[in-house]
């Protein structure tokens, strides 16, 4: 047969054969031959408005980064601004979302299955990434015209922002591990972007080993769980984890176990909090600001998506094992903070990076809570989230103040600050006094009761009276704290010159302000963030 026969009997199709003999007469459609089937639709549309924060900030950070190359240094100044204004517009894209029902990237084949979900959950925690990175990068402002290479930094900061307000829209395994990892890899080089700094470096290779270890050992329980329910979706994984195999009921749970102990790296819950401390003090102060809530944010979100979502039918799995997790890490977290106070030479930063485990152990409690409840007590978290986002960042903003004039930033250094700087002093006992829970930092209270009700709610009664127990014991550190502020300043030696004092840089007086601003506000009008602890987000 020539090859032009060979290409006009391919055209033609298969040959035509006669019906099988059924007793009825065949018809035009049996001799046609077999018709093929209709071809599935794959072709997805992208809801721009949807995915537009985490584009927008990704759009940004690429933008900053090539103009960096082209820009003198004494224009570099303009990145900082460009970087500002990036993170304002992608705040402003939430507002056409704020309704929560747009999803896209879903599958053809199960229209409820999607990668991007842009509801309340996500929106909440989009607000408190967002707005936690603009604040960061006001924080940031004069530092990387002084000290850090503004390109680099900017870019990173973008895109680990970028990241991080991807991943509460994530909604299968894939995505959630690459936003994580888009969050995570830029934080490193930001720790460890003070060059020469022997601690910085130090704080981001402690910083790195501790990430990669929880990335790998969430890589391998994603795996089993795949392997176990042949799915990605969280949704899917849902259903299908109901119906496992018995011979695959060990690697579902394995899996499950093994992904939520990757999750609680990323949230420095104890024992998985070493890292902590080191890092945040040899970083740079804004980006220990940043890791402090941004941070923090991306692990529970991770978290609360794997075992509310995607793993409900095993909470008699996840839900003891968080339980305890949540006692551990706010005692470790408390009891340390509590000997910190003690030394007046301690860094005020360390301090407030041993207050953070604490407090994560209180953003733990919700989600543990959930395992044992029909209603969903996620909302306590994101209602804790949102608060603690606020006052710490302010009080971070105030030791970004008192930096400027004592490097060291000791808690020694903080006293008599009322004398010299009497506004600065008000809004960090302010901020001290919404950590701890005392008015008139009223939200601060509020906050830590919606997440002892969802305990109490939960019966986990022995969970309550631990977190009781930790909150007296926090009492003791802030008050200490805020007690140093107002305190007489130490007299100076007879021929000593008296420290000069800098005037603030106007980003870092409008950091403070915001946030000083948002917690009077939610102080004195707390319902639409506690309205989370009581709204049903999935």
């Amino acid at each position: 047969m020539t090859a032009a026969a060979v290409t006009a009997a391919a055209a033609a199709g298969p040959p035509v054969t006669a019906p099988a003999v059924t007793g009825a007469p065949a018809t035009a459609a049996d001799l046609a031959g077999p018709t093929a089937a209709p071809a599935a639709d794959v072709v997805q549309a992208v809801d721009w408005v949807a995915i537009a924060p985490p584009t927008l900030v990704a759009v940004v950070g690429l933008a900053v980064l090539v103009a960096d190359l082209f820009l003198p240094a004494r224009r570099k100044p303009v990145l900082a601004w460009a970087a500002i204004a990036g993170l304002a517009a992608a705040l402003a894209t939430l507002v056409p979302l704020r309704a929560g029902d747009r999803s896209t990237f879903c599958l053809t084949a199960a229209p409820g299955a999607c990668s991007y979900t842009a509801d309340h959950f996500t929106l909440a925690i989009q607000l408190l990434v967002l707005g936690g990175a603009l604040l960061t990068a006001l924080l940031s402002a004069t530092l990387t015209r002084d000290e850090l290479p503004a390109g680099e930094y900017w870019f990173l900061l973008l895109s680990s922002a970028a990241g991080a307000a991807l991943l509460p829209a994530s909604r299968d395994l894939a995505t959630l591990v690459v936003a994580l990892e888009v969050a995570s890899l830029p934080a490193f080089a930001l720790v460890g972007l003070k060059r020469g700094d022997r601690m910085s470096g130090e704080a981001a290779l402690k910083f790195f080993l501790s990430s990669v270890t929880a990335t790998a050992v969430t890589l391998l329980g994603v795996s089993f769980v795949y392997a176990a329910t042949g799915t990605l979706h969280l949704t899917e994984i849902s259903a299908q984890l109901d119906d496992v195999p018995a011979q695959l009921g060990t690697l579902a749970k394995a899996g499950v176990a093994l992904t939520l102990v990757g999750f609680a790296f990323k949230t420095a819950a104890a024992p998985f909090h070493f890292w902590v401390p080191d890092t945040y003090v040899g970083a740079p102060l804004p980006v220990a600001a940043y890791l402090s809530v941004v941070g923090k944010a991306v692990g529970f979100t991770g978290l609360v998506l794997v075992t509310v979502v995607a793993f409900p039918s095993y909470a008699d799995v996840w839900g003891p094992a968080l339980a305890v997790l949540a006692a551990l890490t706010m005692t470790v977290g408390n009891v340390a903070a509590l000997r910190q106070v003690s030394t007046r030479a301690f860094s005020a930063v360390r301090l407030l990076a041993w207050s953070s485990v604490g407090q994560a152990g209180y953003l733990l409690v919700p989600i543990a809570a959930a395992a044992y409840s029909s209603d969903d007590q996620v909302g306590a978290t994101v209602a804790y989230a949102l608060v603690y986002a606020v006052v710490n960042l302010g009080a971070f903003a105030v030791a970004a103040v008192v930096a400027r004039t004592h490097p060291a930033n000791r808690i020694a250094d903080y006293r008599g600050l009322y004398a010299s700087r009497p506004v600065t002093a008000l809004a960090m006992g302010f901020f001290l006094l919404c950590l701890a829970g005392l008015p008139p930092g009223v939200i601060g209270l509020f906050a830590k009761v919606v997440v002892f009700s969802a305990a109490v709610d939960a019966g986990l009664g022995w969970l309550a009276v631990v977190m009781g127990v930790n909150v007296v014991i926090a009492l003791v550190y802030y008050l200490r704290w805020t007690a140093v502020l107002f305190r007489a300043p130490d007299a100076v030696p007879d021929g000593a010159q008296a420290p000069v004092r800098h005037r603030a840089p106007a980003t870092l007086t409008a950091a403070v302000a915001l946030t000083a601003v948002g917690g009077l506000l939610l102080s004195g009008y707390p319902q639409p963030v506690l309205r989370f602890a009581a709204t049903t987000l999935f």
